[in-house]
């Protein structure tokens, strides 16, 4: 296999991906607690994790991808009480609404998608193994993690205990031993969901969950954790601590992160405004061009959503699809001794390694993007220009058909028929079959070379928002301004 190398967060710095048990890996991803529907953040770390899956496996690897559902908690218990639902009747709307804003991007589901509140067992098992090696401690039915006890604590963040101290402090009736302890077990409160547990009636805290559901599928260490960059600190850092007092093991080899999403430059908040929900988006936009705008930068950037952006991207989506449009068409031509076809074989064959190395050093899908684009370019110009044979440009473009492909099966794009990506999805002015009927009757227009009917069809379509183009042998096809 090619050397890959990957950006580890601990440490801070690119490294050669080595799994543990080649050709096998393991990766655990921190899923969605379900209390509401999905945003565009989700939708970055969803998409960016699920290229990152398609190329492992692009790569040869077997691979076993976990990512969970948090199915217990406040949120999901506050808005279960507001409603006057039970929390599990919240958590499993909210999980059908994940899977049909995901499915509609076009992701990829993982290998294994465990709950929290069906891995109890193994999560009271693992804290009950802190308690026993003194890395936690019980408080009238609570339990916490003793941070002090783990020496490396902070390796992942890059905080040490003396940084965290600063203007720490324990809240009023806190019966935590430092500030920074956090909870692995919670005594329930009245109205709440609640387990048996040796100290108790309770629930698990957050963190216990992903320690406990990674190990039970992948093993006391895993080739790679990841989530978004707001889970460094303290959700994976926590875990590092717990899992790793527990075993004594290493818990993950790479830590991977992707970077944030703003709009217009601010924070995504409900209060601004500017919470864009994945179904609405998918709304006014083709899923393919929101993967290529999520996809277009680089995994560990941040990026910021503009409608200007969106826009921009779904032109260069267009500009691929029309490439893609013009390949299909290709028709003989007689033969001409040319070196235009070798020349362009060399040079898609060149951008296709381009392409290989961009995502080979550290999953650089903006890097791998505009080498489509290149070639793309250069496609158009051969396709234009030259005077090939049917059978020379074949196999002068073998090697673009094989880029596309690696776009659709690594990227998730360009899966569409050309002949129908500028209408798919659109609100059409009226139905298809007058549009055809009227695109028929404009046809026979210029074949009796009654021009001035065939223009006054081209501008009434025109005035509905519906563009004509007329290709070489006599095809029409039309598309939504």
């Amino acid at each position: 296999m090619s050397e890959f190398k990957l950006y580890n967060t601990l440490g801070r710095r690119e490294e050669i991906f080595v799994p543990l048990k080649a050709p096998k890996v393991g990766m655990y991803v921190c899923g969605v607690t379900v209390y509401d529907y999905c945003h565009i953040g989700h939708a970055r770390s969803a998409l960016f994790f699920d290229m990152f899956y398609r190329f492992l496996k692009h790569l040869g690897y077997e691979v076993t991808y976990v990512r969970n559902f948090t199915d217990v908690d406040d949120k999901i218990i506050a808005r279960a009480n507001k409603e006057g639902r039970s929390y599990k009747e919240v958590s499993e709307q909210f999980i059908e609404e994940f899977y049909h804003d995901m499915d509609s991007l076009g992701i990829l589901r993982p290998d294994v998608e465990p709950k929290a509140t069906e891995h109890i067992e193994q999560m009271i098992e693992l804290v009950s193994g802190l308690v026993a090696g003194g890395y936690a401690y019980v408080v009238e039915g609570d339990v916490y993690y003793d941070v002090t006890r783990f020496e490396e604590y902070g390796k992942l963040s890059g905080r040490t205990l003396e940084e965290m101290k600063a203007g720490a402090r324990i809240e009023v009736g806190d019966e935590k031993r430092n500030p920074w302890d956090f909870a692995l077990w919670k005594a329930s409160k009245p109205g709440e969901p609640a387990w048996d547990s040796p100290w108790g009636p309770g629930r698990p805290g957050w963190h216990i969950e992903c320690s406990a559901m990674s190990m039970a599928y992948l093993g006391s260490t895993l080739d790679i954790h990841g989530g978004g960059l707001d889970l460094v600190f303290p959700h994976h850092e926590n875990e590092i601590a717990q899992s790793e007092a527990y075993t004594g093991q290493q818990f993950s080899r790479f830590w991977v992160h992707n970077g944030f999403v703003s709009v217009n430059n601010e924070k995504m908040s409900k209060s601004l405004g500017n919470f864009l929900l994945i179904r609405d988006m998918v709304k006014n936009y083709h899923p393919e061009v929101l993967r290529f705008f999520l996809l277009g930068s680089h995994y560990r950037t941040p990026i910021d959503f503009s409608q200007e952006s969106l826009e921009e991207a779904h032109e260069a989506m267009n500009r691929l699809y029309r490439t893609l449009e013009a390949r299909a068409e290709v028709k003989e031509k007689p033969e001409k001794p040319s070196s235009e076809g070798e020349n362009l074989k060399a040079l898609l064959e060149e951008k296709s390694r381009d392409f290989d190395q961009a995502l080979l050093n550290d999953l650089n899908s903006a890097l791998a993007m505009a080498k489509v684009f290149e070639g793309a370019r250069e496609v158009n110009r051969y396709l234009k220009l030259s005077g090939d044979s049917l059978s020379q440009k074949s196999a002068a473009l073998e090697s673009w058909d094989g880029i596309v492909s690696k776009c659709q099966e690594i990227f998730g794009i360009l899966n569409e028929d050309p002949a129908t990506w500028f209408t798919a999805g659109a609100e059409l002015p009226m139905p298809v079959e007058e549009i055809e009927a009227l695109i028929e009757k404009r046809n026979q227009a210029r074949k009796a070379k009654n021009w001035a009917e065939a223009d006054a069809i081209r501008d009434q379509l025109k005035e509905k928002g519906i563009l004509l183009e007329d290709k070489p042998g006599g095809k029409t096809v039309w598309r939504i301004a």
